[in-house]
């Protein structure tokens, strides 16, 4: 027997971020890059784009700054909302991932 869960985010009943969204947002961060974080990620570049678009109506603020390509190529950054979305998810999933851990040695471990 196993304990999984499963975290996200939500605003007023609206999906912000959950595992794969935090996915994406560390890889953006990672490469300064919508199209090499979908890549990297093996997702289309529309399918990101619309998750930002997404996540962003929901919120009704930015979370990934994005300048267009040009000579120098285009850079994408998260915004002070995007990096505090993406820290507040991990810092939770691991909080939670101890205690599910905890749980599982304590009560588990007791029926073998």
């Amino acid at each position: 027997m196993e304990i999984k869960f499963k975290v996200w985010i939500e605003k007023d009943g609206e999906h912000i971020l959950g595992k794969g969204g935090a996915e994406i947002l560390k890889a953006i961060k990672e490469h300064h890059s919508i199209s090499k974080a979908s890549k990297e990620l093996g997702m289309s570049y529309r399918y990101v784009w619309g998750y930002i678009r997404r996540v962003e109506r929901n919120l009704g603020e930015r979370i990934v700054i994005r300048r267009r390509g040009g000579e120098r190529g285009g850079k994408s950054t998260l915004t002070n909302l995007g990096e505090f979305i993406l820290k507040l998810y991990e810092e939770l999933e691991n909080e939670i991932d101890k205690t599910v851990k905890k749980l599982g040695q304590r009560y588990l471990n007791k029926q073998k």
